[in-house]
């Protein structure tokens, strides 16, 4: 018994014999499943990690200004290449500040795994120095939350967040104490070595069946398409083709379904236009593809509405369904094509090409300026932006006008691609995307719509850019306001207060970081500046003074926003506004 206790003891002793630490363990783990890059802020709870990858050429530490750009950055690169990436942050202020960021990688749903580091082990709970409780503040903003309080945990509580976050496409946080960090390994390898599943979710045969029958029998089908159609873009227009419907895509379906599409009508929401919300609205049959589309107020309220989502607690949360599907948008089409019948009536489709039509020339008419006039039109720097990027570029435009400009003018083309907080919202997201793009996508052109109140947010990375020389444009449409709040507050009858940014000289800021910048204040200065910029060896931003009183109309004006903006109209001119309301008219309603 003596003996089997010294030898049991021996063994223990054995197993922490070793030089590799638990940082070094989580690296090699992180290596294993094919991390490149780690986005993050050095700290001293973070050394032992910092100092693992010190050492290796086959993992990089990407260092940047902010934790919160650290989460957007790692975002990005997940969204780009579909596989897992990492951000970290130090204990306390340190990975709070990845909070924002990491909300928007989980309602993205893109796998991103957070490192937060946390105070030492031993003073957990007593107050100490920047003490917070990570494991409980990152919670609703993840799908997996540990703490690692024991070197025995290592790799298995990573090798769970690694493997949550890629099958649930979302964020899993490891807690890691500075000083746990350090100590000594007792298990030395990764303990998964299997490629990542890629099942396939189809509905059931009667389903499809079921399916196929109701839009047999309809004369108006219209198709909403998501992110969801990503990878079923010759199986959206053979269905499309067969029902003879046009398809309206959700803005973060426009990378996936508006490039080679003889039936898009373009978007509806509120940044859409009317030849989306109208195809919506005429038809019998919606059918909602791979789409949460959150605007309630844009669905049709008599139509049959089909949805079909990988996610079947999405089914019916945003309007009434009558039929709804769990699947892959990719595989349930090409189930069901073969049971469609190939409608002759065209009617509905040829009314919303041509609505659509239209619509779009309306929309290009407005992205025109005149030399000499100042400000600029924002219409009209998106759509020559549209025009001098590369084929192949990467967009990411910040939350507010510049994600209705890019929704409105920026063509996607099977290449391009298009990144935004498109379901969280937040502000200051274009440049940390675009960081992450240009990281992960070293010979791609990285293109920024950045706004004057986004960029100021999370300005500091700019230093990051100069830093990594790393070749981003960041193009800024400096209004002087928050634009849209501004907008909003029109339509509400409120008169706009507290939007007012008295800007910097962004050209020149951009020059003391050592960045090439450019400024823009005439329509002629517009093209040049932007070829100059995108053919510089090295980042680059272009200022460009853009027009305030821009309105970016939705497809469809509700009658309490007309009240709105007429109650606006006259607080405006009974502040003595007049000014103020002349430019509003003379902008958009004489165009």
């Amino acid at each position: 018994m003596i003996a089997n206790e010294k030898r049991r003891n021996q063994q223990e002793t054995t197993k922490f014999m070793s030089n590799k630490r638990v940082a070094d363990v989580l690296v090699d783990t992180l290596v294993a499943a094919g991390v490149k890059n780690i986005y993050g802020l050095a700290g001293d709870s973070l050394n032992g990690i910092t100092d693992s990858i010190r050492t290796r050429d086959n993992i990089n530490w990407i260092p940047v200004r902010h934790e919160e750009t650290a989460a957007f950055a790692a975002g990005a690169e997940a969204h780009l290449t579909k596989h897992l990436a990492v951000c970290a942050g130090s204990c306390g202020p340190g990975n709070l500040h990845l909070i924002n960021g990491l909300y928007d990688c989980q309602r993205s749903r893109v796998p991103v795994l957070a490192i937060a580091a946390h105070i030492p082990s031993q003073e957990i709970g007593s107050g100490y120095f920047q003490e917070t409780h990570p494991e409980n503040l990152f919670r609703e903003c993840s799908h997996y939350c540990e703490l690692i309080s024991q070197p025995e945990q290592m790799p298995r509580i990573l090798e769970i967040a690694m493997q949550t976050a890629i099958a649930r496409r979302g964020v899993a946080v490891v807690v890691l104490p500075g000083n746990v960090a350090l100590r000594a390994a007792p298990y030395q390898e990764p303990r998964l070595h299997f490629p990542e599943p890629k099942p396939t979710v189809v509905p059931s045969e009667d389903e499809i069946l079921d399916l196929a029958e109701v839009l047999n029998q309809a004369k108006r089908v219209t198709i909403l398409g998501g992110a969801g159609c990503a990878g079923a873009h010759s199986e959206l227009i053979q269905v499309a083709e067969r029902l003879k419907a046009p398809i309206v895509h959700a803005l973060r379906g426009k990378e996936f379904i508006e490039y080679n599409n003889p039936y898009d009508v373009g978007m509806t929401g509120l940044l859409g236009f009317s030849s989306g919300y109208r195809a919506m609205m005429k038809c019998e049959i919606l059918l909602m593809l791979g789409t949460d589309f959150p605007y309630q107020q844009f669905y049709p309220e008599q139509a049959t509405i089909i949805q079909v989502d990988i996610r079947g607690e999405q089914i019916g949360r945003r309007t009434k369904v009558d039929l709804g599907l769990v699947g892959d948008v990719k595989a349930t089409l090409q189930a069901l094509c073969p049971h469609l019948e190939e409608k002759t009536d065209s009617a509905h489709l040829d009314a919303s090409i041509q609505h659509y039509q239209t619509a779009r020339q309306g929309l290009d008419v407005l992205a025109t300026s005149e030399p000499g006039v100042k400000p600029i039109h924002p219409q009209y720097l998106a759509k020559v932006l549209d025009e001098v990027a590369a084929k192949d570029a990467i967009f990411s435009c910040d939350v507010g006008t510049p994600t209705i400009w890019a929704a409105r003018y920026l063509r996607m083309n099977g290449k391009r691609r298009l990144l935004g907080s498109f379901n969280h919202g937040s502000m200051a997201n274009a440049l940390p995307q675009a960081i992450g793009a240009q990281v992960s996508h070293p010979g791609r052109q990285v293109i920024t719509l950045s706004g004057d109140g986004g960029l100021s947010m999370l300005m500091g990375d700019l230093l990051t850019l100069r830093q990594l020389r790393l070749p981003v444009k960041v193009v800024v449409f400096n209004n002087g306001s928050l634009g849209f709040v501004e907008l909003e507050m029109k339509a509400a009858g409120i008169l706009d207060f507290a939007t007012d940014l008295r800007n910097p000289d962004f050209a020149k800021m951009a020059e003391a970081a050592g960045v090439l910048g450019l400024r823009a204040e005439t329509p002629e200065q517009v093209c040049p500046m932007l070829v100059e910029a995108l053919q510089h060896d090295g980042p680059a931003l272009v200022e460009v003074v853009v027009h305030r009183q821009e309105l970016s109309m939705p497809p469809t004006i509700q009658l309490d926003q007309v009240v709105g903006f007429s109650l606006y109209m006259i607080k405006a001119v009974l502040d003595g506004r007049g000014t103020e309301i002349l430019d509003l008219a003379e902008t958009n309603l004489l165009r």
